[in-house]
């Protein structure tokens, strides 16, 4: 999967374009990266985070209000059906 995905929403209330990024952490005395946190931006504009868990069933909205539920929903649900985790 690419690095950075696209996401056109549909809010009822335009179109907005959402770009999808996977964080990267190093795990503390490890060479592993943490998976399952995606960054959400609208141009220069930092949506919060999706976080899933170990695998990738629930995920909860970090944002500060800038996607309703129902948004963040549609994206996780985005995420979760690409074939592998964005890395």
């Amino acid at each position: 999967m690419k690095t950075e995905l696209k996401y056109t929403l549909d809010a009822g209330h335009g179109i907005r374009s959402i770009s999808i990024h996977a964080h990267k952490y190093a795990a503390a005395g490890s060479g592993f990266y943490a998976k399952g946190v995606f960054a959400l931006q609208e141009g220069d504009t930092d949506l919060g985070d999706i976080v899933f868990d170990d695998k990738m069933m629930q995920w909860e909205y970090t944002g500060m209000g800038n996607l309703t539920h129902e948004e963040a929903a549609m994206i996780a649900g985005y995420i979760k059906n690409k074939s592998q985790p964005l890395l």
